[in-house]
């Protein structure tokens, strides 16, 4: 189970988030974003080194607030050969110095992400140690996903992880409320609206050959 530590972040997760969303091909605003944190869930790491967020961050800078979905992940050190990926860095209260990375490139999330689908793990509450997410579901009921290395693309429409054999997991950036449309699974789950109403909508689709 994740372990919550109440504690301060330099620069925070959001402070790091304004410079890095303007950067990336899914960004649909015209400047500098306003972000508040709007939900999200974690994955545990198996071997405890490794935090793994879906943060969904909102941004209030334009005519109309967008929901974006931000999986990160934080180590104790730099992950060798993701230099590109890398969000920024920040000190933490009680961990100390946090590498934090565009989790869709590391390892560690995509092999816990397609776990989750398959329903082998479950999500875990984003601010709460020790609690599940409920909010967060699933669906998958093929063979074993393969876990191998995937190659990771970036444009308008989101960021899509190409597995071994021809599985095609898309991560989607931009968020609306919508149902889950025909696919072989999917994760979906729920943030929180400017309006004060709660939002629920895909966050990842999985398609296999």
């Amino acid at each position: 189970m994740a372990i919550i530590h109440r504690t301060t972040l330099k620069p925070t997760k959001l402070e790091l988030l304004t410079a890095w969303l303007p950067t990336r091909p899914w960004y649909v605003g015209a400047g500098t974003p306003e972000l508040t944190k709007a939900g999200g869930f974690r994955l545990d790491d198996p071997e405890g080194e490794v935090g793994i967020e879906f943060m969904v961050a909102v941004d209030s800078s334009g005519p109309e607030p967008v929901a974006y979905l931000v999986p990160l992940t934080y180590r104790a050190a730099p992950l060798p050969g993701a230099e590109h990926a890398l969000v920024g860095t920040m000190e933490h209260g009680v961990l100390g110095p946090r590498w934090a990375y565009d989790g869709t490139h590391d390892p560690v999330l995509r092999t816990e992400l397609l776990a989750l689908i398959e329903g082998r793990v479950r999500a875990q509450a984003q601010s709460v140690s020790d609690a599940l997410d409920d909010d967060v579901v699933r669906s998958y009921a093929g063979p074993g996903l393969p876990t191998g290395p995937a190659q990771v693309t970036e444009d308008q429409d989101g960021t899509g992880l190409s597995l071994p054999g021809g599985t095609v997991l898309t991560v989607h950036r931009v968020l609306s409320p919508a149902v889950p449309e025909a696919a072989a699974g999917h994760v979906a789950g729920a943030w929180d609206a400017p309006d004060g109403t709660r939002a629920r909508g895909v966050f990842a689709t999985l398609r296999t050959p």
